[in-house]
């Protein structure tokens, strides 16, 4: 679905912080920084990783999953895989 790592460089592309997504997407600060903190994947409930996933998209963000290319074309970020330490 989404990623905390995806979440925090979403906000930091938009120039936003917690709050604001807080209120752009109608859910309560701690529960973003909650979202923020889970390691890989967001867990928390459906509704709300689904407000702020379109909070996001409203905002301009289109959420790359892995090995999936961009429904525009458009230029993006995507974190690569870590490199195997020798």
């Amino acid at each position: 679905m989404i990623t905390s790592a995806q979440m925090r460089a979403a906000r930091a592309l938009l120039g936003m912080d917690q709050k604001a997504l807080a209120e752009l997407s109608g859910l309560s600060v701690p529960t973003i920084q909650r979202m923020e903190a889970s390691e890989g994947t967001v867990r928390g409930v459906v509704d709300s990783l689904t407000r702020v996933i379109e909070a996001l998209d409203a905002a301009g963000i289109e959420l790359i999953g892995d090995g999936a290319t961009s429904q525009t074309g458009g230029r993006g970020v995507r974190l690569k895989e870590p490199l195997p330490k020798s």
